[in-house]
């Protein structure tokens, strides 16, 4: 009776096995299936219409040219990271190297990363309106659009860079302070590089987070369209999001299929800068 059991239970456990798998496998195929899908709907429909014009061209009711929305989109990501990725390491690595277990302080800063990356971008806008656009007197500007953008990225730059110091082994610190070193040129000659791999993973997901928000900048750095694109940082700018959402929602005939080549734009640039750090990524990984 008992190995009748026995092998009863084998057979229920076998079965309960092959359909967690099965749905496992269904629900990543699933997922893949979805942004395959996705991707194709908007590259078949957006490549067709990007032509030199669109991309270089003067901004008018015919060409509708997103040349000045990809020059300030580029110019949103490089500077939001300079300011907010320095930030982020440091107070990471003071999280992690430098603060002392149960600190009030480390308490502090935990709580309010974690409560800003809970806040919703809408509200990251209100903000940046009220403080940047109208207290500190930027007006909608590229300028308001990269102060908010910074604190919204802020929290994702922490966050990846304090669990990616966490992974480097002890003995790296044990091997280079027993060697003599400093503390600090610990950090920065040892620690850093190992978790490098990790830091530019957050960077990354800060890159897709500047790439697609729309709510925020609309109400920090406007929806104008220059004709000609400038590097001015208190023009008023609508990026490559803001650009699609304003195409989709105008009532002019090709409107639409310009929407669709905007996006197709923006999953180009967010591929070849995905690409770019994980190659960069893995690159210091094998050093």
């Amino acid at each position: 009776m008992d190995a009748i059991k026995t092998e009863s239970n084998l057979k229920k456990r076998k079965i309960i096995s092959a359909m967690l798998k099965s749905a496992v496998w269904f629900c990543g195929i699933l997922t893949v299936g979805i942004l395959v899908y996705i991707l194709l709907f908007i590259l078949i429909r957006g490549i067709p219409n990007i032509n030199m014009e669109f991309l270089f061209g003067e901004y008018n009711s015919e060409t509708l040219s997103a040349f000045s929305s990809i020059v300030t989109t580029i110019e949103m990501i490089v500077i939001s990271l300079a300011v907010a990725v320095p930030i982020g390491v440091f107070c990471a690595i003071y999280l992690t190297e430098y603060a002392k277990r149960g600190n009030r302080a480390v308490k502090v800063i935990r709580l309010a990363v974690d409560t800003l990356a809970g806040i919703p971008s809408i509200v990251y806008g209100l903000f940046g309106m009220i403080l940047f656009v109208n207290l500190l007197g930027f007006r909608a500007s590229v300028l308001a659009g990269i102060c908010t953008i910074s604190i919204m990225i802020l929290p994702v730059v922490i966050s990846s860079s304090e669990e990616a110091i966490k992974s480097v082994p002890d003995m790296y610190r044990e091997g280079s302070l027993g060697l003599g070193a400093t503390r600090l040129r610990t950090v920065f000659k040892i620690v850093l590089p190992a978790a490098m791999p990790g830091i530019l993973s957050g960077v990354i997901l800060a890159i897709g987070r500047i790439v697609g928000e729309t709510a925020a900048l609309i109400f920090t750095s406007g929806t104008n369209v220059l004709k000609n694109p400038t590097l001015d940082l208190f023009a008023s700018q609508r990026t490559l999001a803001i650009h699609m959402y304003m195409l989709a929602s105008e009532g002019l005939p090709h409107s639409k299929d310009m929407a669709f080549a905007t996006g197709a734009i923006l999953i180009l640039i967010v591929f070849l800068v995905n690409f770019a750090a994980v190659k960069l990524a893995n690159r210091l990984g094998r050093r």
